[in-house]
């Protein structure tokens, strides 16, 4: 009898994995999550590397952003104020922006390889990771882990609700961990109750009752 070579042993056992018990009928990649097979997540990454440059690079970088130079991006429901990028490269490790749900706004649904946390500013919503919901309100922090499709949401139909986010983007790109796909693309028009919401350009003082305690 032949001797099955390890890869042919890994399909056949990766096959097996994803048939449904009595009618063999594929429900599937389920199965390959429990493959015991070995696998490559990141790749050896190879680049010029100067330090004095990249010190001449970062030092020329401005240290302070102001936030009146940066204006909001997409809309009507979701908005996006992106202090760091990527494409900035002032981190190697951070993408931080700040996020804005007008009434009764939700983001788009979609997915990424990188983590996400959410310092919740004020208003009220909840988010839904893998089909499952989590309430928040102003001072949680809400954590979107990796590989999560997740999507945002603002509870009051009356009132916005803002989040400052960071993401440990730049390092996943870096590592040429670049998986994002989109769901559910960003509506187009406001939802009800938001029809007349402006997205708050300025920065106001949303920790504190107006005159001190």
């Amino acid at each position: 009898m032949d001797k099955k070579t390890d890869d042919e042993t890994d399909a056949a056992t990766e096959q097996a994995q994803d048939r449904d018990g009595e009618d063999g009928a594929p429900i599937g990649p389920a199965g390959y999550y429990h493959s015991n097979k070995n696998r490559i997540f990141v790749r050896a990454v190879q680049g010029e590397y100067n330090l004095q440059q990249k010190l001449d690079e970062l030092r020329a970088q401005p240290r302070v952003r102001r936030a009146s130079e940066i204006k909001f991006v997409d809309g009507p429901q979701a908005y996006s104020r992106h202090y760091v990028e990527p494409k900035d490269n002032i981190s190697q490790l951070f993408h931080i922006h700040l996020e804005e749900y007008g009434p009764g706004g939700k983001s788009q649904k979609h997915g990424h390889v990188n983590e996400a946390a959410f310092y919740i500013l004020d208003g009220e919503g909840y988010e839904v990771h893998d089909e499952q919901r989590y309430d928040w309100q102003a001072g949680d922090i809400a954590i979107v882990h990796n590989n999560c499709v997740h999507q945002h949401f603002n509870a009051s139909d009356s009132k916005p609700a803002r989040a400052l986010v960071l993401k440990t983007k730049p390092m996943f790109v870096f590592m040429n961990m670049l998986f994002q796909k989109t769901v559910e693309p960003r509506d187009t028009t406001p939802a009800p109750g938001g029809e007349d919401f402006v997205v708050r350009e300025e920065e106001d003082d949303h920790n504190h009752p107006e005159g001190g305690y």
